[in-house]
């Protein structure tokens, strides 16, 4: 079995959502945690770790799906022996580096004092749909090419910084929306429900393809998994789950 645990907010939440799913497709068992408070920055966790705040929701994806309220980062880190625990930083600060340290190599040293036999994984987030109302959209002057190319770099710096590797979720979310099927711009389907979160299902599947694919080595391209849109109840179309999975693909080998 493959466990994860995510120190995250409502970002991881959209990433993991369909992950122990598709995991079990390709013939993995998977425990998928999830540390969560909304738009929790790497700051704010550095804080409650050091003051072992049990501040967090804390969604525990395996055999039985539990949350656990009032946890904290300690608690959850030793309730399992985690392989994996991923990082990363608000959405509305992605883009500038010098919010992250030195949140982040704290958090990292005080995550490795826990368990020292994981491997830490940044978790790169994504840029607003172009019409996002999200006021952090305002640090890129509303412009989502400049926030996923500065989102890029200071997520590059951040895993140079911690040797650590990159889940390119916001490689794969733009690589997707150059396609016309996701081109919003020009009437295509936004990847985004609010402007700024994952959509249902397509987005989210997305994010999960290439959390998948980086955790497991294995290809989402020969993977069946095909999640089901909850409103519509059908499947994602074969056209556009053939593009998600290419663009997580493809994403994940840039990265290597």
């Amino acid at each position: 079995m493959i466990k994860v645990i995510a120190i995250g907010n409502s970002f991881s939440a959209d990433a993991v959502e369909y992950l122990r799913e598709i995991a079990a497709s390709g013939g993995i068992d998977m425990m998928v945690g999830n540390l969560y408070i909304g738009g929790c920055s790497l700051e704010t966790h550095w804080k409650n770790a050091v003051s072992d705040l049990k501040a967090y929701e804390y969604y525990k994806f395996g055999e039985t799906n539990e949350v656990f309220n009032e946890v904290s980062i300690k608690e959850a880190l030793e309730s399992e022996d985690w392989d994996y625990v991923t990082m990363q930083q608000a959405s509305y600060l992605s883009g500038i580096f010098n919010s992250y340290e030195p949140y982040l190599s704290n958090l990292s040293g005080y995550v490795k004092s826990l368990v020292p036999g994981a491997e830490q994984i940044i978790h790169q987030t994504w840029a607003y749909e172009i019409d996002s109302t999200h006021e952090g959209f305002l640090n890129y002057e509303r412009d989502q090419i400049k926030m996923f190319s500065a989102l890029k770099d200071a997520y590059k710096q951040a895993s140079e910084a911690l040797k650590a590797r990159i889940i390119p979720c916001g490689e794969a979310m733009q690589k997707a929306r150059s396609f016309s099927l996701f081109d919003y711009a020009n009437g295509g389907k936004s990847l985004c429900r609010d402007g700024f979160h994952a959509s249902i299902p397509q987005g989210r599947y997305l994010l999960g393809a290439v959390w998948y694919e980086v955790l497991t080595g294995k290809s989402i391209l020969e993977n069946p998994y095909v999640p089901v849109d909850k409103e519509t109840r059908s499947p994602i179309p074969e056209d556009e789950l053939k593009v998600l999975k290419q663009c997580a693909h493809e994403a994940v080998m840039l990265y290597k």
